[in-house]
């Protein structure tokens, strides 16, 4: 695949000293709208998730940085992670305001898939987005995942009914 640009992110693992940055990007109505779990998140609620869920190894968190700066603009993360069938879901946020529309979602995307796929050693990566949420469908589609067809979820959300549509990928379409 042809690179047109340098990269302009780098992912680090997330760290607990992370935590007020995440809980205070996820709780910015731009991302939590596009988020399945809406309620407002907390200090507490985002230490447990480090304690039940990243360090068993069920979680894989990383910070997306500028690479520029240093600065951090985001997260992503698999979840689930089933090391038998070498699945997991994948989820990302760009959490900074000027960080959106940057292609930054769509790098980061490049780089997490060549980390699970490699060094993770998975086979499989799936995700659910809403079908109204264009452009990290765009996103996940340049970065090689494929919906699945048929497969969706209508759900309620907010008080309004949202589709969730699935997507994957597995290892021999990686094509970082």
């Amino acid at each position: 695949m042809e690179n047109k640009r340098p990269e302009a992110v780098y992912l680090r693992k997330m760290e607990i000293s992370d935590t007020d940055k995440i809980v205070e990007w996820r709780n910015k109505d731009r991302v939590r709208h596009n988020f399945v779990y809406q309620e407002p998140f907390t200090r507490e609620g985002h230490l447990n998730w480090i304690k039940t869920q990243v360090e068993p190894g069920h979680v894989a968190q990383f910070i997306i940085c500028e690479k520029a700066s240093d600065r951090a603009v985001g997260s992503v993360y698999f979840r689930d992670i089933d090391r038998n069938k070498g699945a997991a879901e994948y989820g990302i946020f760009i959490g900074e305001d000027d960080a959106v529309g940057r292609g930054y979602g769509t790098e980061a995307a490049g780089l997490a898939l060549s980390y699970a796929f490699g060094q993770m050693g998975l086979e499989h990566i799936f995700l659910r987005v809403f079908e109204d949420n264009t452009g990290a469908r765009k996103s996940y589609e340049k970065a090689g995942f494929c919906m699945i067809e048929g497969k969706y979820e209508d759900i309620e959300v907010g008080g309004e009914q949202r589709r969730l549509i699935f997507m994957d990928i597995n290892s021999r379409q990686n094509r970082g």
